[in-house]
């Protein structure tokens, strides 16, 4: 029952090309397709026949040259089974793309998620990239099918700068229609080292609302001279269509901030409260002995932060001194509050600071501890001090309307709060006297336009700071005003011409003038009269939601319009710059100018309008 074949020499085998499947041993599927010749007895495994098309392919152990040959010249794959679900996929997906088309780039449905994407680039500060990586799109693919991603030069080039201009727009419209706009300014420098400048706009809207926003943020390469920054302001008013809004200006108390105020022409111009505080707080803590106590205490903070061995041993002493697990503060030179941190934080966790550097655990704790008992005298003396002034930063940083009616009433308190005391320590009295001579001689040349901010404002209007023969100058001034605001916006004439007697025509126009003066300052009195009868408002109320409901005040109102729009502080640019870090980061340093610009202003305007 043998084969003919079995008879026959390896010679003959090889001239008839009988195909031997491969052993049990190659479990690859492909081998269902593949075998070898039979040579000199055995078989030649060095190469692989086609059973479809006796072609002779090399094989070295590896199948992917066989695969790729069933692929190629068959169309199909040594596993049955997936090459049968691949063309089922591929047949679904025909069908598929047959009966739902894909979407034009111009369909209602297309734009719409094209500029949802825009959005979520805008908001979430992604790479223009985003476009092109795979799960983005495959996240896309997944909810609508029919659409298609486009370019990532679509959304540089078109989409992102359309979207700008149309907010931008409407940011222009609000602007127009307030009666007045205040403008706070800072630069910064990217991770490229590129210097910008933003700045930003205040406004009150016409439901009483105080609204921000960011208007450009331009790249800055000439030099930061007041003269300098003072073109590039007037400019951005120009550009912005504010210049006849009587722009005030915030800014911080550098030098050439100042000289760029006064190069602008922008009336009033103030400075930074926060930054005035920072100032005159550091020189209080530049005293020697304050400085001295800062430098030891930060001596011990730094070990304890580099100090792997010396970290873990205060978390056991925290634990067993039953003391809050909280971590030392590292204080940053340019900033007090931090050294305030530092001191509370210090002195919070004194006890396990001072049981983990005696511990024989942690070598040279000892030596890194010289603070002395009267040094922690000192430590909490300063932290008593100072703790007002944290709760006024504090204020003004998190206050959603910091504006310049706070300043007067926060300035009066701190005043007072650190004049000198009998019980005062030398230290003390020292510190006293530094923060003093800084703080007192700042805003000397604008008190009466706080004063007179503080009146409009019905949370302050009392004027407790102020001596009775003050507070009555101020109102009165504040009456002057309102008179001049009502014959600036009355357009009829003072009197009408008329037919008269001589008599008439000789004196009539003179009496008659003052007259008509005199009944709009009996307005102006009266309107301020009933403000001031009316009970002030309570501090955590909104100051602005009151004045909405004052219709009777009509000029007062205009002029708390006037000058409630007015920021305390400069923070509102400042904080850009943790947003500009996101935009300019590492991976993103070569990002055009305009796209940086573009990409902070929407960013900061865009949840403040809907768009669809």
């Amino acid at each position: 029952n043998w084969p003919l074949f079995a008879f026959l020499s390896p010679t003959d085998l090889a001239t008839i090309n009988l195909i031997y499947n491969a052993p049990a041993g190659l479990k690859s599927k492909v081998w269902r397709k593949f075998g070898f010749y039979m040579k000199d007895g055995l078989l030649d495994k060095s190469v692989a026949i086609c059973k479809e098309c006796k072609a002779a392919l090399k094989y070295t152990g590896s199948t992917t040259n066989l695969n790729t040959h069933l692929v190629r010249r068959h169309g199909e794959t040594g596993d049955e089974e997936a090459s049968t679900a691949s063309a089922k996929t591929r047949q679904d997906t025909d069908i598929q793309e047959f009966f739902q088309p894909k979407l034009s780039h111009n369909s209602a449905r297309a734009m719409v998620i094209t500029a949802s994407i825009a959005r979520f680039i805008v908001k979430d500060l992604r790479p223009y990239s985003v476009v092109e990586n795979e799960g983005f799109r495959d996240m896309i693919k997944t909810l609508e099918p029919r659409y298609t991603i486009p370019s990532r030069q679509h959304f540089t080039d078109k989409c992102v700068p359309e979207l700008y201009n149309k907010v931008k727009n409407e940011v222009k419209e609000q602007l127009f229609n307030t009666e007045r706009v205040a403008i706070t300014t800072d630069a910064w420098t990217s991770c490229a080292t590129d210097s910008y400048v933003t700045i930003t706009a205040h406004h009150i809207s016409p439901d009483w609302e105080l609204r921000s926003h960011v208007l450009q943020t331009r790249v800055f390469n000439e030099s930061h001279t007041g003269k300098n920054i003072g073109a590039l302001l007037k400019e951005a008013c120009t550009d912005w269509n504010i210049a006849h809004k009587e722009p005030a200006l915030v800014t911080d108390n550098a030098r050439n901030m100042i000289a760029a105020g006064v190069e602008a022409e922008m009336t009033p111009h103030l400075s930074c409260f926060a930054h005035t505080l920072n100032l005159a707080s550091q020189k209080a803590f530049q005293v020697d002995t304050a400085a001295r106590l800062l430098g030891k205490v930060r001596k011990v903070v730094g070990f304890l932060h580099r100090n792997i061995k010396g970290a873990e041993i205060l978390r056991e002493k925290q634990q067993q001194l039953t003391l809050p697990s909280h971590k030392l503060i590292q204080d940053v030179s340019t900033r007090w509050n931090s050294s305030h941190d530092m001191l509370e934080r210090f002195l919070e966790q004194q006890p396990a600071v001072f049981a983990t550097l005696m511990s024989r655990e942690l070598r040279k704790g000892e030596e890194v501890n010289s603070l002395n008992e009267k040094d922690i005298c000192n430590a909490e003396d300063i932290v008593r001090l100072m703790a007002p002034v944290k709760v006024v930063t504090t204020i003004l940083c998190e206050d959603e309307m910091p504006t310049v009616s706070m300043i007067a009433p926060l300035r009066a308190k701190l005043k007072k709060h650190f004049e000198a005391a009998d019980e005062d320590t030398p230290l003390i009295t020292e510190m006293k006297k530094a923060f003093k001579n800084d703080f007192e001689k700042r805003y000397t040349h604008l008190e009466d336009l706080l004063y007179t901010a503080s009146a409009i404002d019905p949370r302050f209007k009392t004027l407790p700071f102020l001596s009775d023969d003050d507070a009555e100058r101020i109102f009165i001034s504040i009456s002057a005003e309102a008179t001049a605001l009502l014959n600036k916006v009355n357009d009829e004439p003072l009197c009408k011409k008329r037919k008269s007697a001589a008599l008439d025509q000789l004196f009539g126009e003179t009496f008659e003038a003052r007259a008509a003066a005199r009944s709009s300052r009996e307005k102006a009195s009266e309107e301020v009269m009933r403000y001031r009868e009316r009970n002030p408002l309570p501090l955590t109320d909104n100051p602005l939601q009151w004045w909405k409901a004052q219709v009777d005040l009509p000029l007062l109102s205009s002029l708390a319009k006037k000058y409630l729009c007015i920021p305390a502080t400069s923070v509102a640019s400042e904080r850009v710059f943790s947003t500009a870090g996101d935009i300019v980061s590492a991976q993103r340093s070569v990002l055009r100018h305009d796209h940086v610009d573009q990409l902070i202003f929407l960013k900061k305007n865009l949840d403040k309008h809907k768009h669809t």
